[in-house]
């Protein structure tokens, strides 16, 4: 009996963990290298692009930044911290009024004056209350808590989170507050001169690790921390007009000095600055919200869009020497959350990945496709082909079929998925036996111990594959599809007939043999001249080695002749010449009468191509067809294998 055991979600658990097989990730790269994209453009256009359900790419990870910076400056209010004070201060001048106004007297009246000689920026006002008498005691109240609510903004916008620990802040608190910086700046400037602070960072925080909410784990990471949050202070100001600035800073400096921190501070925000130069210090943010936020939480807003800025800049890679390690996974958890991070991880294990498969080298700081990766490329495309050929069954899952005319050969082959067959049982438990799979004397078969009997045709196919690479066929868009059918061919042929032959020979201005890797190299042929000649006469010479086989040829072209050999020369000319049909229709007749059949593919309706191929099938008895690029594959497989097993 199966068993099963479940445990939370905590977030930390990957979903497509065992999902993601390398050959997946090539055939998501196949269009674009096929297209002559290099390898390493067409896993950059993945990485941009993400896999559906698999993993997001970089493109979407920057959308939701940018998304998520609009929210932040659409909400952020730069003039707020001035605002919210300047709120509490009126309600609190308004009730002293108020208390006066019912009051009888000369002093009353003296108070009065005295508040409406109040100078009119917000830490002038705070100055000349703190020596003002209240007569309300509501207003006193809430004056005195406006104080504490300063003390705490002020000390929230250098030290995030570093604050809430120390609300009422005594005189107690505030020495040790004040100690603190002291020895952290000191452990500071020991960094800078080349010491291992880490002992003494490790002692630092073992009595001041309560003021530190976030549990930095050495010096260097409460430092960046640190120098983040003073940075986004810095543009805080930055942002301010000259009198708004001004205004801010005088506050933040009556508040420092009242609290006798303002030299220590000034000396932190100068050590940091100079040791974290790239955290963004006085950069001018903006903001077009309205509402007043206390200053603690404006700075909370700038820090967040720094992060946002610096992650969709380490994203976007446009600059030197970028790299995916440069992003900084923290702070991509704190700002789209685990999901994205896993995400990264997985772009960053791509290239990893598919080295490790065999699929992709890297040679002299190129990445290029492995022959295994070009057979792997093929053998997608043509699981690609008969999946959409499920409901018809005289494609390859009736090829080897081991009734009727064909021969057990003696050996066996491992089973694929679509395979029929007669399976030999002995060669299937012994591969169970020896995987390891025998436990208390239970043989558990896997699909991959599976092998059936192998069995063959009594005839041998030899076949050449002309696939036109003129420059036309990229340009209509009929390239992909003409080389994923070529690469579907060789693994078909490979894995279920390894006794026929098949040679592929791409064709242009001249003709020329290929090899399956080449049809994934970079870029594409900018030739003109489609010729035909030259590929018939390649044919005829390779098929020729294999009297016995039933040959043929199978030829992928959008475009009539327009080229042939003269010498050692290729003749050009646009409309076609009419020696140049002469010469390919008698390159094609000799094929044909050597016992050549002739498949053509027409991927273009044009009337010279037309009229040509009328004029080749007239003369070879071979087979024309016209047909969209998109099914040309599947055609061209099917018609293989139809005509291989009779």
């Amino acid at each position: 009996m199966a068993r099963f055991r479940y445990s939370r979600w905590d977030g930390s658990q990957d979903p497509f963990a065992d999902d993601m097989p390398a050959s997946d990730v090539l055939e998501e790269l196949s269009d674009d290298i096929l297209m002559g994209d290099s390898p390493d453009s067409a896993l950059r256009r993945l990485m941009r692009r993400g896999m559906q359900g698999r993993f997001s790419g970089l493109d979407s990870l920057r959308s939701r930044l940018q998304q998520l910076r609009d929210e932040e400056q659409t909400r952020l209010n730069l003039a707020g911290p001035l605002e919210e004070l300047r709120q509490r201060l009126d309600e609190i001048l308004d009730r002293e009024h108020s208390r006066l106004s019912f009051e009888p007297g000369e002093d009353a009246r003296m108070r009065e004056a005295s508040l409406d000689a109040l100078p009119p920026d917000v830490p002038g006002q705070i100055r000349e209350l703190q020596d003002y008498r209240f007569v309300d005691p509501d207003a006193k109240r809430m004056f005195e808590e406006l104080m504490e609510h300063l003390k705490e903004q002020v000390l929230g916008s250098y030290f995030r989170q570093l604050a809430q620990g120390m609300r009422n802040i005594d005189p107690e608190q505030l020495a040790r507050f004040k100690d603190m910086i002291a020895e952290l700046n000191g452990l500071l400037e020991r960094r800078e001169r080349g010491e291992d602070v880490q002992p003494a960072f490790e002692d630092f925080m073992q009595r001041y690790g309560d003021l530190f909410p976030e549990r930095p784990r050495t010096l260097d990471e409460l430092l960046e921390q640190m120098a983040r949050r003073m940075a986004a202070m810095s543009r805080l100001l930055a942002s301010l007009s000259d009198e708004q600035r001004a205004e801010l800073q005088q506050l933040v400096d009556d508040v420092m000095q009242d609290m006798d921190l303002a030299f220590e501070l000034d000396r932190l925000g100068a050590n940091l600055s100079a040791a974290f130069p790239d955290a963004g210090w006085d950069e001018p943010g903006w903001g077009m919200g309205e509402d007043a936020m206390p200053m603690s939480a404006t700075v909370d807003a700038l820090e967040r869009m720094h992060d946002q800025e610096e992650l969709d800049r380490t994203l976007d890679g446009s600059y030197p020497g970028a790299s995916l390690e440069d992003v900084d996974e923290d702070a991509l958890r704190r700002t789209l959350g685990e999901p994205a991070v896993r995400d990264l991880r997985r772009l960053q294990q791509i290239e990893k990945m598919l080295e490790d498969a065999g699929l992709v080298q890297r040679r002299h700081g190129r990445l290029e496709l492995t022959p295994r990766g070009a057979r792997k490329m093929g053998e997608r495309a043509l699981t690609r082909v008969f999946e959409r050929l499920t409901r018809d069954r005289e494609g390859t899952h009736e090829a080897r079929d081991p009734g009727g005319l064909a021969e057990p050969t003696g050996q066996t082959r491992p089973w694929s998925f679509g395979d029929h067959g007669r399976i030999d049982v002995q060669r299937t438990v012994f591969n169970a036996v020896t995987r390891g799979a025998a436990s208390e004397g239970v043989v558990r078969l896997h699909p991959d111990d599976f092998e059936l009997v192998e069995a063959e045709e009594r005839t041998e196919t030899a076949t050449a594959l002309l696939l036109d690479l003129s420059f036309s066929m990229p340009l209509r868009g009929h390239l992909v599809h003409a080389k994923k059918m070529a690469l579907a061919l060789q693994a078909l042929i490979e894995g279920r007939y390894p006794h026929d032959t098949l040679y592929l020979i791409g064709f242009s201005d001249f003709a020329r043999r290929l090899h399956p890797e080449e049809l994934a190299t970079p870029g594409f042929e900018r030739t003109y001249g489609t010729n035909m000649q030259h590929a018939f006469m390649m044919a005829g010479r390779l098929l020729a080695q294999h009297p016995r086989a039933a040959r043929q040829v199978i030829m992928v072209t959008d475009g009539e002749p327009t080229a042939h050999l003269e010498g050692e020369q290729a003749f050009f000319a646009w409309p076609p010449e009419p020696e140049t049909i002469r010469l390919t229709l008698a390159e094609a007749v000799r094929l044909s009468r050597s016992g050549v059949t002739l498949n053509i593919f027409m991927l273009e309706d044009s009337e010279g191509l037309a009229r040509f191929m009328e004029r080749l099938a007239e003369r070879t008895g071979g087979r024309v067809f016209l047909m969209d690029d998109r099914n040309v594959g599947e055609f061209v497989l099917r018609d293989y294998v139809r005509h291989r097993s009779h």
